[in-house]
C-alpha cells in the first residue's frame, strides 16, 4: 500500500484520537473533519447499552435483596450474601460486555475515548457490592449524557448521581447545627453526626480547580457544609425501594447560614447553595487549566506542551465550558499532530484496538473483564477518585508488557488465518510502521507469531 502525508495524519486521527483502525475500514480522506463530525453522530444511547437497568432499578434491587439478607441467619444467610455477591459481579461483567461492544462497534470512536476520559476524570472505584453495581449505570447516566454538551452541566449530574454520593460517602454527611444534628444533641445521643468531606475535597482536587490552586483546607470544610443535605435514596436493608438510587436533597442533613468559599459568600438557599459553588467552579479559570491540562496529557504527551494546554484552556473559558469547542481546540492544536506517538496506550486502549484492528465484530468468547483485570486495568476499579494515571510510566512494568504479549497470542490464535500479517500491519500503521516492526513480523514463522509480533510491537502500542 503506497501512504502519503494524508495517510500518516488519517492514521494519527484514528488511532491518537479514537479507538483504534478496523482493518475493514478505510482511512479518513480529511481526518480533522472526521473527528469534528463525529460530534454530531454520537448516540449517548447506543444499542449496546439498550438491555442494560437504570440507576433506580439496581438500587431497587438492591435494596429488596438486603432486606432479605436481614431476616436471615447462619448458614442461610451466609448463602444469600454469596449469591448476591455473585450477582454483582454478574451486573459488572455486564456493563464491561456492553462497553467493550460499544467500542468496538462505535462510528465515533473519538467521542467513545472521550467518554472514557471523563469517566476516569471523575473516577468511582468498584470496590464493594454497592459500587460494583452502580459503577457501570455512573458512566452511562451521569457521562455518556452530557459529554457534548457543557462542562456545568456534566460536573452537576457527576456530582447528584447517587454513585458518586454513594462512593464518597456523602450521603449521610450532616452539619452540626443541621436539624438532625440538633435532635440528637437534645436526645443527649452518643454520637453526633457530621459532616464528611470527601465530596467537597476531590470536587475541588481533582474535577475542577485541581491542586495549587490557592485553594485552602477552610474551604473544603465550608464546601463540605454547603453539600450537607445532598444525598440519595438509602440501599442498605431498611431503605424504600421506591426511592433507592434516586437522588435527594434532605433539608434536615443541611447546616443552615451562609458559607464563604474562596473568597466569595454563598447565601443561606438550602440545596442550590452548593450547586452555586460548582457553577462557580466549574467557569474557574483554574478549572478550564486543568481540565485542559488533562486533555493534552491524555491525547498528546504525557508531558502537555504548555502551547496546546493554553489553546485548549482559552477554548474552554471563551465558551464557557461548551465541550464541543473545547474538542475542536484540541483538534485544532498542531502538537496535536506531531508524527512522533508520544502516548503508550492503557490495557483498555490496546485491548480495543488490538480487537478493532483484528476486526473482531463482537466480543464472542472473550471475557472483557477478565482480560482487563490480567491486563492490569480492570474497568472502573482504580482504587482511588484520582482514577487511572494517564502517563507511560504506569503502565510499562515489565510485568505489564508480559500480560500483554500473552493477551496478544490469545487474541492471535483466534483471528482468520488468511490474514497476512505484514499487510494487516500496514493497514493499521501506515507510515507509522517502522522497519524494525515490519522486518519483524515478516520473520514470523507463523500467521499467528505475525499477527502476536504486531500486537505488541511498540509501533501498535503507541498512539
Amino acid at each position: 500500500m503506497v501512504t502519503t502525508a494524508t495517510d500518516a495524519t488519517a492514521v494519527i486521527a484514528v488511532n491518537r484520537f479514537g479507538l483504534g483502525k478496523r482493518a475493514s475500514e478505510p482511512l479518513p480522506a480529511d481526518p480533522r473533519r472526521w473527528l469534528l463530525d463525529q460530534i454530531g453522530r454520537y448516540d449517548p444511547r447506543p444499542a449496546a447499552f439498550a438491555q442494560l437497568q437504570t440507576t433506580p432499578e439496581i438500587a431497587a434491587q438492591y435494596a429488596s435483596d438486603r432486606q432479605k439478607l436481614q431476616a436471615l441467619d447462619g448458614d442461610e444467610k451466609i448463602a444469600l450474601r454469596k449469591e448476591l455477591n455473585k450477582a454483582a459481579r454478574l451486573l459488572y461483567r455486564s456493563e464491561i460486555d456492553a462497553r467493550s461492544l460499544n467500542a468496538l462497534a462505535t462510528p465515533a470512536p473519538f467521542l467513545e475515548a472521550l467518554v472514557h476520559f471523563w469517566s476516569n476524570h471523575f473516577a468511582v472505584s468498584a470496590d464493594n457490592p454497592a459500587m460494583l453495581s452502580l459503577a457501570g449505570a455512573f458512566e452511562r447516566e451521569a457521562i455518556r449524557p452530557h459529554v457534548t454538551g457543557r462542562f456545568t452541566d456534566l460536573l452537576l449530574a457527576v456530582e447528584q448521581h447517587p454513585a458518586m454520593l454513594i462512593y464518597l460517602d456523602q450521603v449521610r454527611s450532616a452539619g452540626p447545627d443541621s436539624p438532625l444534628a440538633t435532635r440528637a444533641k437534645r436526645r443527649n445521643a452518643g454520637k453526633l453526626p457530621g459532616i464528611n468531606e470527601n465530596l467537597a475535597r476531590e470536587i475541588m482536587e481533582l474535577h475542577t480547580v485541581g491542586v495549587g490552586s490557592g485553594y485552602t483546607q477552610k474551604d473544603v470544610t465550608e464546601f463540605a457544609l454547603a453539600l450537607t443535605g445532598w444525598s440519595a435514596g438509602r440501599m442498605g436493608g431498611k431503605a424504600d425501594t421506591s426511592q433507592a438510587g434516586v437522588f435527594q436533597y434532605r433539608p434536615g442533613l443541611h447546616q443552615p447560614g451562609s458559607r464563604l468559599i474562596r473568597h466569595r459568600v454563598y447565601g443561606a438557599s438550602g440545596e442550590d447553595q452548593a450547586g452555586a459553588v460548582l457553577k462557580d467552579l466549574a467557569s474557574d479559570p483554574a478549572t478550564a487549566n486543568h481540565i485542559a491540562t488533562k486533555l493534552c496529557r491524555h491525547f498528546i504527551a504525557d508531558t502537555p506542551p504548555q502551547s496546546a494546554v493554553k489553546r485548549v484552556s482559552k477554548a474552554f473559558l471563551a465558551s464557557g465550558g461548551d465541550l464541543p469547542a473545547v474538542y475542536q481546540a484540541l483538534v485544532d492544536a498542531p502538537e496535536a499532530w506531531a508524527v512522533q506517538a508520544a502516548k503508550i496506550k492503557t490495557p483498555w486502549e490496546w485491548l480495543v484496538s488490538a480487537m478493532r484492528g483484528l476486526d473482531y465484530p463482537d466480543l464472542g468468547k472473550a471475557n472483557a473483564a477478565n482480560l482487563l483485570s490480567q491486563l492490569g486495568q480492570p474497568v472502573w476499579l482504580p482504587r482511588s477518585p484520582a482514577g487511572y494515571d494517564d502517563i507511560a510510566a504506569s503502565w510499562l512494568a515489565p510485568d505489564a508488557l508480559v500480560r500483554r504479549v500473552e493477551v496478544s497470542q490469545r487474541l492471535a490464535a483466534k483471528a482468520d488465518r488468511s490474514l497476512k500479517p505484514e499487510e494487516l500491519a500496514r493497514n493499521l500503521l501506515a507510515d507509522t510502521l517502522t522497519g524494525s516492526t515490519a522486518m519483524e513480523i515478516n520473520r514470523a514463522e507463523s500467521v499467528q507469531t505475525g499477527i502476536a509480533l504486531l500486537l505488541v510491537s511498540p509501533d501498535f502500542q503507541r498512539r
